[in-house]
């Protein structure tokens, strides 16, 4: 991770110029060895941002853009996209080329030549909507289950074979190991697990039957909780601010033939076409919760 500034000032009008500071993030994802390796993935960016917000906090640098540069080994379809979109962070090929998160983009050749075999520049500007970083993560880390099963074969596979109404903590915990999101050097650790669990668990009985394991299922929960806990719910405190990010001028890539989905056989610097972003500075004005 790069903390940097601009060499030359950014001129807000005529009478006033500040100095563009950004934060740099570098990063390669595991690739997909099997199945599996989605939740290490997912676990890689979900510490990356914990560790930007806490950065973020302590050096009093929220109102500062990111840049991700990322070899992320995934699909417009996987966890991790979804998850670095709630987080606010946006493609710079997509916003360059006026691509979409539909499926005839997801389901492209074209995009799954970028995505499959390129690195992506994200970008995320300052008084971008957030949603809570946990609400984000529970929501990816039970789509990873939902991947593969149906509402009542995950109802049937967490709850307790001792009282096969209900789910418990302990069920929850031998079904997460058995799926191989826990138990491993890669998976779930206990205070993570133990995390989704307590955010499940609402009334804090111990169990879940199956009505609320479908508001679970639903991501109804994970909404109500965004809701109870977001400071931007509330207009009290709310001053006008105004923050420097970026915007995406253009974003080409190297060989050109993966423009039109074509992989070059006589390319031989690399696996991966290069992506080449620029960015211009730009005004940004948003309400803001003043602490």
């Amino acid at each position: 991770m790069l903390h940097a500034q601009s060499v030359l000032p950014f001129s807000r009008n005529q009478n006033d110029s500040v100095v563009q500071e950004i934060i740099i993030v570098n990063t390669h994802l595991l690739f997909p060895h099997d199945s599996t390796s989605s939740i290490v993935r997912l676990h890689q960016v979900y510490q990356i941002i914990q560790y930007l917000e806490t950065y973020q906090r302590e050096n009093k640098l929220s109102q500062m853009p990111v840049i991700l540069c990322c070899d992320w080994n995934g699909s417009k379809r996987g966890h991790v996209y979804k998850f670095l979109g709630s987080q606010g962070f946006v493609s710079s090929y997509d916003i360059a080329h006026e691509y979409t998160d539909g499926d005839a983009d997801a389901h492209s050749g074209l995009a799954i030549k970028i995505i499959g075999e390129t690195s992506v520049v994200w970008l995320r500007n300052p008084h971008k909507s957030l949603k809570q970083l946990k609400i984000s993560w529970s929501e990816a880390a039970f789509g990873i289950i939902k991947v593969s099963l149906t509402e009542n074969d995950a109802f049937a596979f967490l709850r307790d074979d001792n009282n096969g109404n209900s789910i418990t903590y302990s069920a929850f915990c031998d079904a997460l190991r058995q799926v191989n999101l826990t138990c491993l050097s890669y998976g779930l650790s206990f205070q993570e697990t133990k995390g989704l669990w307590v955010q499940a668990d609402t009334n804090g009985n111990g169990i879940l039957d199956y009505e609320e394991f479908k508001r679970i299922w639903d991501a109804t929960w994970l909404q109500h909780m965004d809701e109870g806990c977001s400071l931007a719910d509330s207009n009290e405190g709310i001053a006008e601010e105004e923050a420097i990010g970026f915007s995406v001028k253009k974003a080409v890539l190297f060989p050109r033939e993966v423009e039109k989905g074509i992989w070059p056989e006589n390319y031989s610097l690399s696996d991966h076409a290069r992506l080449t972003a620029v960015f211009s500075p730009m005004r940004l004005r948003c309400s803001e919760q003043s602490v």
